[in-house]
């Protein structure tokens, strides 16, 4: 059985900004999955950099209220809302809340540096 628990996972900055803990990496724990699984934050009043990947993803906002980019779309959500973001679409989310907002990413197939690409910010 495999379990990883959030409190033993490093924090780093993303290519976009926010604070970043990859739970699941099929390249760093040898599972047998297609997919990678993050732990995103972005602190109140702050805004990630615009980017795409070429692979989809999906967020799963746990805490926090935001306002979703993807490409000329924008839309706010909170908790328990779950936003898909196809593959090659220009995304960015901002913090609109007071507190942390708290999200799970799930890029698939698994999330790689060559499959990501970072603009400068708005």
């Amino acid at each position: 059985m495999f379990v990883r628990h959030l409190k033993d996972c490093p924090e780093f900055i993303a290519g976009d900004g926010s604070l970043l803990r990859e739970l699941l990496h099929p390249e760093k724990a040898a599972l047998q999955i297609r997919y990678s699984l993050a732990y995103a934050k972005v602190r109140p009043g702050q805004t990630t950099t615009p980017h795409r990947l070429t692979a989809s993803e999906v967020y799963y906002i746990i805490a926090g209220q935001c306002l979703m980019h993807i490409d000329e779309e924008s839309s706010t959500v909170g908790p328990q809302c779950a936003i898909y973001i196809p593959p090659q679409s220009v995304q960015y989310i901002e913090n609109t809340g007071d507190c942390d907002l708290e999200f799970l990413c799930i890029v698939d197939p698994a999330w790689k540096k060559e499959y990501e690409e970072v603009f400068n910010r708005l």
